[in-house]
């Protein structure tokens, strides 16, 4: 599992909504999970050329209320499939369910962090302790990193890591 993110800021503001903003909603109501199919469209509306711009170790630094509306994880599939991580502001509580239920690499209550980047920025986030850093200004912050039980969640690839672990520990259990 990486924790430590160092690459290109994407950076985003308050109020960005799943739907049309993030991934078309047409991928939604197709129920389309495919991270191939989806990459091309994310953000597409906004940053036509985002998928092409992103690389995996880059990171999507958002203001306020990132992810708002229902919490489709379509956009979220196709950034862990791109190797992105995201530090937000903050975000509506079932954004957060979800992206830890995906397992993706994530810390929201980020307060002020649209403030100390702009697009193109070169940053670095390490995501168990929280430490910042912008190369490009120079400027290190602390911010409080998600909980250990929801690092932990993450770790292993989400519930359905959880899931996993738990059920061979089952078996091994029985047949032990």
């Amino acid at each position: 599992m990486n924790w430590h993110y160092r690459g290109t800021c994407h950076r985003f503001g308050d109020d960005v909504e799943h739907d049309a903003q993030m991934i078309s909603f047409d991928y939604v109501i197709r129920r389309v999970m495919d991270p191939e199919v989806l990459i091309p469209h994310l953000f597409e509306t906004t940053r036509p050329d985002f998928h092409q711009r992103a690389k995996p170790g880059d990171l999507v630094v958002a203001g306020r209320n990132f992810g708002k509306g229902k919490a489709h994880i379509q956009a979220y599939v196709a950034m862990k499939a791109m190797g992105l991580a995201l530090a937000c502001e903050s975000m509506p509580y079932n954004t957060y369910r979800a992206l830890i239920s995906l397992g993706f690499t994530l810390m929201t209550g980020c307060i002020g962090i649209t403030a100390l980047v702009d697009d193109g920025d070169e940053i670095e986030i390490d995501f168990r302790s929280g430490e910042f850093f912008n190369h490009a200004r120079g400027h290190a912050q602390a911010f409080t990193p998600l909980p250990a039980r929801a690092l932990e969640i993450i770790r292993q690839g989400g519930t359905q890591g959880v899931l996993r672990a738990w059920w061979a520990a089952e078996q091994a259990g029985r047949h032990g």
